[in-house]
């Protein structure tokens, strides 16, 4: 829905936007990067308790060839499944904030004086390329994902050192495949996903502070009286 564009598009968790080259497979040499990347990210969501980190995201339009800029912050509390508690407050180019919590999600718009509400797997797509790798255990992504491909160290801008990889689901999705790049610690810090019509979404998490003092009332969006409310 167009009211959601600022928000939407799946990301997980980032970065400069470009047709990527299609992924090829692992070799036998990058066995032990797989076992490396697969055994931080577990360790990484075993230990992740809270998460607090600014959020740059950019996505490509591929059809009018235009690209949009969005930075803001996140947070990010863990749950059982799928239930994790996110809020992530857009400040440039506009001000938006989406809070997903207890199964709800709120879309608050400050310049309209409008929130949209409604059930979370309703809600707008935010920066899931980073956020579902957060919570999913090696089995899980092994279940979901082809095996792991072109796998290989790399250095993002800022001189973090990454684990970099590539995921193709097996069933249908709505998108072709996403990279991602999983720091020393396990952290996933940048995210791409290529979709199916070539749109690309970006992602990229910074000032990352892991176990920060956050609440779960910390994510829950207070809304004055004056709020507009649409239930969708």
């Amino acid at each position: 829905m167009k009211r959601f564009a600022p928000l939407s598009a799946i990301a997980v968790l980032l970065l400069s936007v470009f047709f990527a080259v299609p992924p090829t497979p692992a070799n036998a040499q990058s066995a032990g990067l797989v076992s490396s990347v697969l055994s931080r990210l577990e360790k990484n969501r075993a230990n992740l308790k809270s998460l607090r980190a600014g959020i740059n995201m950019e996505k490509y339009n591929s059809q009018i060839g235009s690209n949009d800029k969005l930075t803001g912050v996140v947070m990010y509390i863990p749950g059982a499944g799928r239930s994790a508690s996110v809020r992530i407050e857009w400040q440039k180019p506009t001000h938006e904030i989406l809070a997903v919590q207890d199964g709800k999600y709120t879309l608050f718009k400050p310049r309209l004086l409008t929130a949209y509400v409604g059930s979370s797997n309703k809600a707008p797509k935010g920066p899931s390329g980073i956020m579902d790798m957060m919570y999913m255990s090696r089995q899980q992504l092994e279940t979901k994902f082809q095996p792991l491909q072109d796998v290989r160290e790399e250095t993002l801008w800022g001189g973090v050192s990454t684990i970099h990889l590539t995921l193709v689901p097996k069933a249908n999705a709505g998108y072709k495949y996403a990279e991602v790049w999983i720091d020393s610690s396990g952290m996933p810090v940048q995210s791409k996903v290529v979709e199916k019509n070539d749109d690309v979404t970006t992602m990229r998490l910074v000032s990352i502070e892991k176990n920060a003092k956050i609440s779960t009332d910390d994510i829950k969006l207070k809304l004055d009286s004056n709020v507009k409310i649409i239930k969708t």
